[in-house]
């Protein structure tokens, strides 16, 4: 079968985050995903096969982790959603049934792909006993972005703090059931975006995520409170770094972005 390594959030190659994507008759069993994930060794490999016409979905989808498989990931959804517009096997709006519900990607008329995604609830939180220390800055508000997402998101000081983070990614483990979304506004907006971010899954088996769509749907709401606008843009600033563009619909968040295929190969396992 074909195997595709796919960079998204990013229109050019070795930038965004890499993801491996699958398109298959059915999902074999999770033994045989969970090792080709491992192979892969991506942050996620999707996992998709076709659902007969009709239904509430156009396709079935999945994703792992070297080490697990996850109820949500925004970049390996616009990978796949790429995919299946480079390869014509789906075109305009794809609707995904998922361990999250029937989640849609929309590749629009420029090449840009648009996921509707369901809104983190934010819940404000005392600031943990140890995160500052484990992350290697001390944290202005701290918020749980609930089930959906499984991350605490922690505001730093400014965009120059996020930036030089070298966290104690084994520390972190302990303060949330994912990871950390450390984030900051942006320096200058002039420069294109609106916030930055940085996201730390440790129990994921990721030290450091290049660019998280789902991280976003907890972002978006975030920022949109304090700038007082429902379109934003959102700068990941991991050595990779990738564009994510929110936008806040209540208890949907809209985020767009680019993909670009750049390893398409054949699986033989």
């Amino acid at each position: 079968m074909r195997i595709r390594i796919v960079d998204a959030f990013t229109d050019r190659p070795f930038a965004g985050n890499p993801a491996g994507v699958l398109l298959l008759d059915a999902f074999p069993e999770d033994a045989w995903l969970q090792n080709v994930a491992l192979e892969v060794n991506h942050a996620e490999t999707a996992f998709a096969h076709p659902l007969p016409a009709g239904g509430e979905a156009d396709w079935a989808l999945r994703w792992f982790t070297p080490v697990t498989e996850v109820a949500m990931c925004g970049h390996a959804t616009l990978a796949t959603a790429h995919v299946l517009a480079t390869t014509d096997a789906a075109r305009g709006l794809v609707r995904f049934a998922t361990r999250s519900g029937v989640l849609t990607a929309t590749t629009n008329d420029d090449g840009s792909i648009t996921l509707d995604f369901p809104t983190a609830r934010l819940t404000q939180v005392e600031v943990p006993a140890g995160v500052a220390e484990a992350l290697g800055a001390e944290p202005l508000t701290t918020h749980d972005t609930g089930p959906s997402v499984g991350d605490l998101l922690i505001e730093l000081t400014d965009e120059k703090t996020v930036r030089g983070l070298t966290p104690d990614h084994k520390a972190l483990s302990r303060y949330s059931e994912r990871g950390i979304i450390a984030t900051a506004r942006a320096e200058d907006p002039s420069q294109g975006y609106d916030f930055v971010s940085r996201c730390f899954f440790p129990n994921m088996g990721i030290d450091e995520d290049p660019v998280t769509g789902s991280a976003h749907t907890a972002l978006a709401p975030y920022w949109s409170e304090r700038l007082d606008r429902p379109n934003l843009t959102g700068l990941q600033a991991s050595p990779r770094s990738g564009l994510v563009h929110t936008h806040l619909h209540g208890d949907r968040t809209l985020l767009t972005g680019r993909a670009v295929t750049v390893i398409e190969g054949e699986l033989h396992a």
